[in-house]
């Protein structure tokens, strides 16, 4: 533990937060409001742009978040790695430097930094030239603050109709967002989340609240859906188009998809009642023609380990304390929040125009 105290680095940093513009913006989501002050216009004209359906009239936050341009800190800091989720295999992403009551988080490849404390929550360094990890940090004291209250987070996308609520898990790179937005083409549905999902019961019914965080999609993801032509320029996109199906899977490239400039107003709701989980098992090497099979989680440890998502080390229990390191996933809060949910392994080869049309039976279906 670091001799030095939370306090000292707000100290540290409080001539950067009294400097440039401090305009607060607010977002309420799932009744919690978080206040983000931002000393950058550019950077804060961003931060509306992107969470403008969430925006909301200035009041009493719950949280909010500071963000800052670059400091330097007047002392040193030894920043320990941080290891990364089984399967993700390019390199260091962040490092961790414990004080008392808090945690600093580097980025490594950035050098974004962040402060997670009980009273804090401070982004700085190059912040202007990293919004998406601005954006991230925003997001993740939401998903704090819910977790804290009892709620599991899936690594789950998620679109809702007036009578069902499914959720997609499945491997990194496995075609959530891809099957998502293609399901956004039945008509009644919305847009719940992409990547992180929180799930609770709450009496015979299991609520889900998806984040504030729009599809970061792959290239695959936008070649392979006719809506999203134009997202790239032309010539890259017919590369992309010439490539092996195995290759383009593999691309690590990432681009924002803002759902309601491609499918119009009103197509965004972060809160439903979850009646349905697809877990994508599928394989572009199998023989096997497309399945949706029911299944039981409690059978299927490698399904639930799909669903199953760290909180990472961004996450501050509600004694203080932090989430250590590869620390391990309580399975039963996740069995308990999905009891009474109808589970399904999708499985054999993949091919979406399949899944989209178990999909459009599902979720036409109010029964």
């Amino acid at each position: 533990m670091n001799r030095i105290g939370v306090q000292h680095i707000v100290d540290a940093l409080a001539p950067v937060r009294a400097t440039g513009a401090c305009d607060q913006v607010c977002l309420t989501v799932g009744g919690l409001v978080v206040e983000v002050r931002c000393v950058s216009e550019t950077l804060l004209a961003e931060l509306l742009r992107y969470f403008q359906h969430v925006i909301s009239a200035p009041g009493n936050p719950d949280i909010t978040v500071h963000v800052l341009g670059t400091a330097e800190l007047p002392f040193t800091v030894d920043y320990t790695d941080w290891a990364r989720d089984p399967g993700k295999t390019t390199g260091r992403k962040d490092a961790v430097c414990e004080f008392e009551n808090g945690r600093l988080v580097l980025k490594v490849r950035t050098g974004v930094r962040f402060l997670q404390a009980k009273e804090w929550a401070i982004a700085f360094g190059p912040t202007e030239t990293n919004p998406n990890q601005v954006i991230n940090f925003i997001n993740t004291q939401i998903l704090n603050h819910f977790q804290r209250g009892g709620w599991a987070v899936c690594h789950a996308a998620a679109v809702r109709t007036a009578h069902k609520g499914l959720a997609i898990s499945g491997l990194s790179g496995g075609g959530k967002s891809t099957t998502m937005l293609r399901l956004m083409e039945i008509e009644g549905t919305q847009y719940v989340t992409n990547d992180r999902l929180l799930v609770r019961k709450s009496g015979s019914r299991t609520d889900a609240l998806g984040i504030p965080k729009l599809p970061r999609i792959n290239p695959g993801t936008i070649v392979t859906n006719a809506r999203l032509s134009g997202l790239i320029d032309e010539e890259r996109e017919e590369e992309l188009r010439n490539m092996e199906p195995d290759e383009l899977w593999h691309i690590e490239e990432k681009y924002d998809l803002f759902i309601e400039d491609i499918y119009g107003p009103g197509r965004i709701a972060h809160e439903t009642g979850l009646t349905d989980f697809w877990v994508l098992n599928w394989s572009h090497h199998s023989d096997d023609a497309t399945s949706v099979t029911k299944v039981d989680l409690k059978d299927r440890a490698d399904l639930l380990s799909a669903i199953m998502k760290s909180p990472g080390p961004f996450y501050q229990l509600q004694d203080g304390s932090f989430w250590c390191n590869r620390s391990p996933i309580d399975q039963t809060a996740y069995l308990d929040a999905l009891a009474g949910i109808q589970v399904w392994e999708v499985s054999g080869q993949i091919d979406f125009d399949a899944l989209f049309d178990e999909g459009a039976q599902l979720l036409g279906s109010s029964t």
